[in-house]
């Protein structure tokens, strides 16, 4: 029999040779019925020889984009609507002002408001509604 460990390692493999970052799983038990969705996520990570750390040299967000970055500050879906089918929160052009929500991040069921901590025009919306994003991901430039 197979350790429930090497089933998950085993599993995070095929998902990863094969492309797949989210699975649902769903388990008939005596008790009841078993749900789990697992969101693949991986960290890329640097070597180093010992007593040295690696930073990956890069422009700062604000610089690569030459503007204010909102960035998430979770990992979750980026939904850039209050709700399916209705206008977006901003678009590109659109004046905003500070506390103005731009963007929502769904973390656990939980929808979180992104809200614009600077005055200015929206220069760039950088992630497509409906997409994933991991924590520090920058979602909207603003000048």
């Amino acid at each position: 029999m197979t350790s429930f460990r090497a089933t998950v390692e085993n599993m995070s493999k095929l998902m990863d040779e094969m492309g797949i970052t989210e699975l649902d799983l769903e388990r008939q038990l005596f008790l009841g019925l078993y749900r789990k969705h697992i969101h693949l996520s991986k960290q890329q990570t640097v070597a180093a020889p010992m007593g040295i750390v690696a930073a990956p040299k890069s422009e700062s967000d604000e610089t690569k984009h030459n503007g204010h970055v909102l960035k998430s500050p979770m990992v979750g879906v980026a939904y850039l609507s209050p709700e399916p089918g209705a206008a977006p929160f901003v678009k590109v052009g659109d004046t905003v002002k500070s506390g103005d929500t731009v963007a929502l991040v769904e973390a656990m069921k939980t929808f979180n408001p992104i809200k614009s901590d600077i005055d200015g025009v929206v220069k760039e919306i950088l992630v497509a509604d409906g997409n994933a994003v991991e924590f520090d991901t920058p979602i909207i430039v603003i000048e």
